[in-house]
């Protein structure tokens, strides 16, 4: 191989380096993609202290202070989702749900016509158990978590009032509706003679006080 040709080759090879190399550059300033100098967003999110206390849950309102304030026509409205698979008039039919007529105080998986799943009777305890507020509340809440195995596919209403409204609906459907909880009647306070430890000392008189009168008997 002579000179000439070895410089021919020389030269194809910086001539195709040097295309290379150029492409490169041009491609750098076209496609760059500089960072922001400010970002759109920030998610900011305060990460738990490794050991610290955990956060309290959020206590449940009692159904008996939500149906204080609910509305039984935003319930009706709510309702209508429910229609699809449940019948509301008074001897209506059975459809993917049973119908829910004077549903209030009644046993649970005992409406006749309808074929409860397993886990709905386990739940019943052979109609001992009823639908309560409290029942309604906690079923239409989470269905499937409240009644382990029931084959309601509903996943159930989060917010608070829109529950205690479709339970003031669902209270209407009856010829004798049933009586409302008090609010706050769960919440009774225990009498203070109850605190009191079993076999507890009477407390002792001041020192210079004097001894206490027996109680007259009552007639």
């Amino acid at each position: 191989m002579d000179s000439s040709e070895v410089n021919k080759l020389l030269g194809g090879f910086l001539g195709t380096c040097f295309v290379v190399f150029s492409i490169g550059i041009v491609s750098d300033g076209l496609f760059a993609s500089p960072a922001p100098e400010k970002p759109g967003f920030a998610i900011e999110a305060q990460e738990p202290t490794e050991g610290g206390p955990a956060a309290p849950a959020a206590e449940a309102k009692p159904i008996a202070d939500l149906l204080a304030t609910a509305n039984a026509e935003a319930g009706a409205a709510i309702f209508k989702k429910c229609q699809a698979c449940h019948s509301g008039e008074k001897g209506g039919p059975n459809k993917v749900g049973p119908d829910l007529w004077d549903i209030v105080d009644r046993p649970v998986a005992e409406h006749e016509g309808f074929a409860y799943s397993a886990g709905m009777k386990d739940f019943s305890k052979g109609g001992q158990e009823k639908w309560t507020y409290d029942n309604l509340n906690h079923f239409i809440t989470s269905p499937k978590k409240f009644v382990k195995g029931t084959a309601m596919g509903f996943a159930g209403l989060p917010k608070d009032e829109d529950r205690a409204n479709v339970i003031a609906y669902l209270r209407t459907l009856s010829d004798n509706p049933k009586p409302l909880p008090q609010p706050g009647a769960s919440a009774e306070a225990k009498p203070a003679e109850a605190a009191k430890p079993a076999g507890a000392a009477p407390a002792k008189p001041a020192e210079g006080a004097a001894p206490a009168k027996p109680a007259a008997p009552a007639q």
